[in-house]
């Protein structure tokens, strides 16, 4: 007897945050999935950079339980602070909807950390918050 289940590809959840992040952050704001090229002369309008950090199906085959690793790096330590929360409540908000090849089913925040970025020893540390957020997905 054989039960096999039917292939689902489950959606790139990187590229649905990036697009979400895109339509609700303020114009500006520089989103990805890596730090953009001339990184300083973007952290006045913010950066936010979205990668995967893991996680795996929660209900075979039908749902996917990822984690997002999210770097906001900005001019001064408010500024990254208040677009990092900013991130998060958009990020939650977006429980319960449909965006590109994704239903969103489930949005977390399980840390954000104050992680300061340095360059170099001869360069001042760049203000930079990590949000990580679990995020529940299955296709459309």
């Amino acid at each position: 007897m054989s039960s096999a289940l039917q292939a689902v590809v489950m959606p790139d959840v990187e590229q649905v945050a990036v697009a979400y992040l895109k339509g609700v952050l303020p114009s500006g704001t520089n989103v990805g999935t890596e730090w953009p090229p001339s990184l300083e002369s973007k952290l006045a309008a913010g950066v936010v950079s979205v990668t995967l950090g893991g996680g795996g199906s929660r209900q075979k085959p039908v749902t996917a339980d990822r984690t997002l690793d999210i770097d906001v790096l900005a001019a001064t330590k408010k500024q990254a602070r208040d677009l990092a929360a900013l991130v998060s409540a958009q990020m939650i908000a977006a429980q319960g909807t449909t965006h590109g090849t994704a239903r969103i089913y489930g949005v977390g925040e399980t840390s954000m950390i104050w992680l300061p970025f340095q360059a170099a020893a001869e360069t001042d540390p760049i203000p930079r918050y990590v949000l990580v957020m679990s995020i529940v997905v299955r296709p459309t």
